[in-house]
């Protein structure tokens, strides 16, 4: 990290900073989301007030919920993990990321 971008002294802190950030912007994203979702859904009568907080998900939905969580916990855990400095796309990352794919393929 350049010290251009070094608020705190601290990379450490630096990248906690940078994970609380990002989980501050995604929340609000998907909170507003799902306000706004469910707020048309009942409005079109499609649902209830409270059938959101009383859903259960069948054994597919639920392995798809797990999934989302993973990858989600996945970049959130990157932001702390990442090698070099924040300013330039990460190589090291990028290359075991492309790799990866490869091999799923």
């Amino acid at each position: 990290m350049s010290t251009e971008f070094d608020f705190f002294e601290n990379p450490q802190v630096s990248k906690l900073f940078d994970l609380i950030l990002e989980l501050g912007a995604d929340l609000n994203v998907a909170s507003t989301r799902v306000r706004a979702l469910e707020m048309l859904l009942i409005r079109s009568g499609q649902i209830k007030s409270g059938d959101l907080d009383n859903f259960q998900p069948n054994t597919e939905e639920a392995t798809r919920l797990d999934q989302n969580r993973d990858e989600y916990m996945a970049r959130l855990i990157r932001i702390i993990t990442e090698i070099g400095p924040s300013e330039h796309p990460l190589r090291e990352q990028w290359d075991a990321a492309i790799a990866k794919r490869g091999l799923k393929k």
